[in-house]
């Protein structure tokens, strides 16, 4: 639970209440965030969903994958979320071999809303994660499911590259697809594939699809915050619709704030104490 007391009216996004978003909307909006000042900017702006991806690895520590993420890792920054939070619902990637057994994947996601107050946890992976997350929907753990290109299978997958272009591919991500939401499952991300198939998957499963760089035909949609908010100057997936500029203006701003302390600027007269 987040520390903080919610607003008079304010409702809680649960699992039901996403579930039941899947015959006709409003489609569900999925944003990353790391810590407790984006957590509370995502939760005001009204966003259903915010997750605490793997994906900080790359963005916040600036790893070249989301591999070296640790599961104490993913903890911390979930604990910052939550406190964040007052209605939206919060889920934890599960990191890379954190869920290599069934028993190993069970401790993880217990330790994840234990520990930070989360909601649920995402695994990445089709019909080999469905026997993990039957066993945590067994035991009041919610699971989000992840099929097409799955980041903690970069390696197999030669790389970052859409998924599902191959009949093979196709197939296994449309029967990874139905396997997880068999298994019980609340949500799956559809990540990198053809609009085709994702409409595909969207159709043939009874729970909720959220979609990043998978076409606009998913019950909702997921960006990370970086991408969404601009906040690398350099580089931004083709998938993402950058919202802002924040870095260049953070850039601007600790360039004038450099410039103000240099000439003696700042502090003024009105940031001092008498």
């Amino acid at each position: 639970m987040s520390s903080q007391a919610k607003p008079p009216g304010a409702e809680s996004v649960t699992v039901a209440a996403l579930r039941a978003r899947k015959p006709g909307g409003p489609k569900i909006t999925v944003v990353t965030a790391y810590d407790v000042t984006f957590a509370r900017l995502a939760d005001r702006a009204e966003i259903d969903v915010v997750l605490v991806g793997d994906s900080l690895g790359m963005v916040m520590q600036g790893q070249s994958n989301p591999l070296p993420d640790t599961l104490d890792e993913m903890i911390y920054h979930a604990r910052a979320v939550v406190r964040g939070i007052t209605r939206a619902h919060v889920v934890v990637d599960l990191p890379f071999m954190a869920y290599a057994t069934v028993d190993e994947g069970v401790r993880a996601a217990g330790r994840v809303l234990k520990e930070s107050g989360a909601a649920a946890v995402k695994v990445e992976g089709g019909i080999e994660v469905a026997p993990l997350i039957a066993r945590l929907g067994e035991l009041g753990i919610p699971a989000m499911g992840h099929v097409g290109l799955t980041p903690q299978s970069f390696h197999q997958l030669g790389g970052f590259r859409v998924q599902g272009r191959t009949d093979a591919q196709k197939a296994k991500i449309l029967a990874g697809a139905k396997a997880i939401s068999d298994a019980g499952a609340y949500a799956i991300v559809l990540e990198g594939m053809p609009v085709s198939l994702a409409n595909e998957v969207t159709a043939s499963v009874p729970i909720p699809t959220i979609g990043i760089g998978a076409g606009p035909g998913c019950d909702g949609q997921v960006l990370v915050m970086h991408d969404l908010l601009g906040l690398d100057v350099a580089w931004s997936p083709r998938f993402a619709r950058r919202y802002a500029e924040l870095g260049r203006e953070v850039e601007a701003a600790f360039s004038r704030y450099a410039a103000d302390v240099r000439s003696g600027a700042f502090p003024a007269e009105a940031e001092s104490f008498k």
